[in-house]
């Protein structure tokens, strides 16, 4: 862990938060737009939680004088990843056929008619949360991300806790 009067400061890390938030959400678009690999629902709502945590980081770093505020989204920040793992954790179990998926895996929407239900299936990719489209090491990504949020969690967790705890004698902003 960096040092701790490094962490003191909420910007720094705001800032790695940001950056991390940033890679992960740069990675998908890459597997979507660059590898072809089209998300499920539940994929989509994985990166929800990343650009919450960008939001807070932007916040954090472009208001360093408030007071108490970075701390706060900080700990903001480590319940969104939490959330994040939650999703993940529920997708891994979706994709492990541990339990059902919700009702967005891989269905159309309603339709009122049997035409119109007939052009939205032709229409759309069907994207089934319950099968791995990548996997390195027999994880998928749904389980990298709940590792990769639970540790950016308990990294925001303890970045607050330091950032709280500080001395004001230190004179930081």
């Amino acid at each position: 862990m960096p040092n701790r009067l490094a962490l003191a400061d909420p910007r720094l890390p705001a800032l790695l938060l940001a950056l991390a938030s940033a890679g992960i959400l740069g990675a998908a678009l890459v597997f979507q737009y660059g590898f072809g690999y089209q998300p499920c629902i539940l994929c989509i709502w994985q990166r929800w939680p990343y650009v919450a945590v960008l939001a807070f980081s932007i916040v954090t770093l472009l208001f360093p004088r408030w007071r108490g505020v970075g701390d706060a989204l900080l700990v903001a920040s480590g319940f969104a990843l939490l959330a994040n793992a939650g999703i993940a954790a529920y997708h891994v179990g979706v994709e492990q056929q541990w339990w059902a998926g919700t009702s967005g895996c891989g269905a159309p929407a309603v339709a009122a008619t049997i035409e119109e239900l007939r052009a939205r299936i032709l229409a759309a990719p069907v994207v089934r949360c319950d099968e791995v489209q990548w996997s390195l090491f027999g994880v998928s990504m749904a389980g990298y991300n709940v590792v990769l949020s639970l540790g950016m969690a308990a990294f925001a967790f303890a970045s607050a806790r330091v950032a709280y705890t500080r001395n004001p004698a230190v004179g930081l902003p």
